[in-house]
């Protein structure tokens, strides 16, 4: 029997086997961290960065940012990135134990008596709906693609925690929550990185040859992400499949498609950045190339008796 139900735990990750139950205690009160959250950004963008550590930070380099926009996406994408540091660091440990080790929801957070894993991922939920709405309401022209993959992101992350609420009618309602995580958590590493490709691009303006492995990188990374949480995402669909309702099993591939179009949007953005790069310099060459021909011509014509590089007289 134990070898049995080792091979069987070998076969599938623990999510397989998950139970259905109550994601945590705090989900009829996620309004409470959301909000908080969202009030902490507020104060770190108004207080923190826009009135001292942009400006303390990057001086000139963040003044001579003359539109409101690209001062807004500069704030941003600092905040996005802090955002997405502290959930990684929260919520690592607890989503690995429960999708592939052999933890539950209401396991305790490394031996807390008072904090169970499950409320430690609702927050990380909270903070990752609230950092999608944040960006939402500061940025002054996001791009359509962006609003709806916020919008849909953050509907879909919330309406796994109602349907965990009711989690005794709802029997693909844990499976549906860490699913959600699961997008969540690509979402959150798929975009750290543009994050700080952006920042440099503001910071190092004229490094055309970095910029160009910068945004090299972040294209690469996009697709090769892209393809890892579709292979993830679609095999825990399939071993999942028994649980879900007849509405997931129809809605979930419909998401991830949207979702994995808006990734690859987002690199071909960066692509195309590259590609910019890459003409800018090769300008510069060209540039370079004319030059140094007009100054071969220039100092021909004066061995013949005309004027040199210098501008003075050359005598033939």
């Amino acid at each position: 029997m134990a070898s049995h139900h080792h091979h069987r735990i070998m076969k599938h990750p623990h999510i397989a086997e998950l139970k259905n139950q109550n994601v945590s205690e705090l989900a009829q009160f996620a309004g409470l961290p959301l909000t908080i959250t969202l009030i902490v950004m507020f104060l770190i963008r108004y207080y923190a960065c826009e009135k001292f550590l942009m400006k303390k930070l990057y001086g000139i380099i963040y003044k001579r940012l003359k539109e409101n926009r690209d001062r807004q996406g500069f704030v941003n994408h600092h905040i996005a990135a802090f955002a997405k540091i502290i959930m990684v660091v929260s919520a690592c440990v607890p989503y690995f134990k429960i999708m592939f080790g052999r933890s539950e929801l209401d396991s305790p957070y490394f031996g807390s008596k008072i904090v169970t894993m499950g409320d430690v991922l609702l927050v990380v939920n909270q903070i990752f709906i609230a950092m999608l709405i944040f960006e939402l309401i500061y940025r002054e022209s996001p791009s359509y693609i962006a609003v709806a993959h916020h919008i849909g992101a953050a509907i879909i992350a919330q309406i796994a925690v109602v349907l965990s609420i009711q989690w005794r009618h709802q029997g693909d309602a844990t499976v549906e929550f860490m699913l959600c995580l699961t997008w969540g958590a690509f979402d959150v590493l798929l975009e750290f990185y543009p994050h700080v490709s952006i920042i440099l691009y503001r910071i190092y303006p004229t490094r055309h040859h970095f910029l160009k492995r910068v945004f090299l990188a972040a294209c690469v990374l996009s697709l090769c992400s892209t393809v890892l949480e579709t292979a993830l995402v679609m095999y825990l669909f399939g071993i999942l499949w028994h649980r879900w309702s007849l509405s997931l099993k129809v809605i979930t591939p419909i998401l991830h498609v949207l979702f994995t179009y808006a990734q690859l949007l987002g690199a071909k953005n960066h692509y195309e950045m590259w590609k910019r790069q890459k003409n800018i310099l090769l300008e510069e060459k060209t540039k370079d190339e004319e030059a140094a021909s007009g100054v071969i011509e220039v100092g021909s014509v004066g061995q013949k008796g005309g004027v040199g590089v210098s501008g003075e007289e050359v005598p033939p």
